[in-house]
């Protein structure tokens, strides 16, 4: 164990406390920054965060302000716990606040919409090109991080120095970190396994079985490669953690937010109402816009990412899409997963 380091976690949703958890737990100081002053106080006055995180009590050690000068003046490490779509709007404010010298932690898992960027590439556009950013990802729900289940993430930085800072202060007995290099690749695997979720949550809502969900998440896995790759990503990533094991957790557990959005888009619902009774942000939605502007731009041709796309902003039926998916002309397997010709 090393020296204990103080730890600033931006975003008071589930994963944010979760990692504020585990880093006390480290034996680090943790201030939780909540976006909203009333908010903050319920955290403070409860030690339970209701909203995001029922059920887990937070220890007396647990700090939390609304302050943001304060948050950021605060930690070593910055922890962007924001989603992608928000984050920008939190940097400019951060932009105007002595953060230099701070190792920032990306957590998003999403593509910004209209720009396209990824979370750490937002992060230099708004803050700096040369800022050490270290992303963490992995299969890593905040409900089982805050409760000590075992869970593997990866710390993935073009420096290898920040990622190995980050593995050895917030790893703990229950949250093991690895690391590597390729930040694209683990980026692209968090946000676009949230895209295929979607997809195996309408398998699950129209009531398939698991032969359709395998194949689904296997043929999902390839966009992602495919995707991925011609922006840079290391194909192997995606066999990781950052991908893989990301993409196996989101299509099929019960904390799933974007699997839920799937599930009931299956069941003849509409997005706009699943999105206004969920609390938390299912990044998959926003993503899938992302990914089909993309497309256009690069001429890619991913099936299943584009027809999520049409089911949550063309109000595409579920069942014609399955339809449009299985009367693709076949074509061999072997040749679809030559990862030589992604580049």
């Amino acid at each position: 164990m090393t020296k204990s380091i103080r730890v600033t976690i931006l975003g008071d949703g589930g994963w944010g406390t979760a990692l504020a958890l585990v880093n006390l737990r480290r034996g680090n100081e943790v201030l939780l920054w909540s976006a909203f002053a009333d908010y903050a106080k319920i955290l403070k006055k409860g030690r339970e965060n209701v909203k995001f995180l029922p059920g887990v009590k937070l220890p007396e050690g647990f700090q939390v302000t609304s302050d943001l000068k304060e948050a950021v003046d605060f930690g070593d490490v910055l922890v962007l716990a924001i989603p992608a779509q928000y984050l920008r709007n939190i940097l400019f404010k951060i932009k105007e606040l002595p953060f230099q010298g701070k190792i920032l932690v990306s957590t998003a898992k999403g593509i910004e919409k209209k720009t396209c960027l990824r979370p750490s590439e937002i992060i230099r556009a708004v803050l700096g090109k040369n800022l050490p950013i270290v992303v963490l990802s992995g299969p890593s729900h905040a409900e089982e991080v805050a409760r000590k289940i075992p869970t593997l993430t990866v710390a993935a930085s073009d420096d290898p120095k920040n990622a190995q800072y980050v593995q050895e202060n917030f790893r703990d007995p229950q949250f093991r970190i690895y690391m590597q290099k390729d930040m694209a690749g683990t980026e692209f695997g968090g946000a676009l396994k949230n895209v295929i979720a979607i997809a195996a949550g309408v398998c699950d809502g129209l009531k398939f079985g698991d032969n359709t969900k395998s194949g689904l998440i296997t043929r999902g896995l390839y966009e992602m490669v495919r995707l991925g790759s011609r922006f840079g990503a290391n194909p192997n990533t995606f066999f990781g953690l950052s991908g893989i094991g990301d993409l196996i957790t989101t299509c099929f557990s019960k904390h799933g937010r974007n699997l839920h959005v799937g599930r009931e888009l299956g069941k003849g619902r509409k997005i706009r109402s699943i999105l206004e009774e969920m609390a938390m942000v299912a990044e998959g939605v926003d993503t899938a816009l992302s990914v089909h502007q993309l497309c256009e731009r690069e001429g890619l041709q991913l099936p299943i990412m584009t027809e999520v796309y049409k089911m949550l902003f063309e109000d595409k039926d579920p069942e014609v899409v399955v339809s449009t998916l299985l009367a693709r002309t076949p074509y061999e397997e072997w040749k679809a997963f030559d990862l030589s010709s992604l580049r």
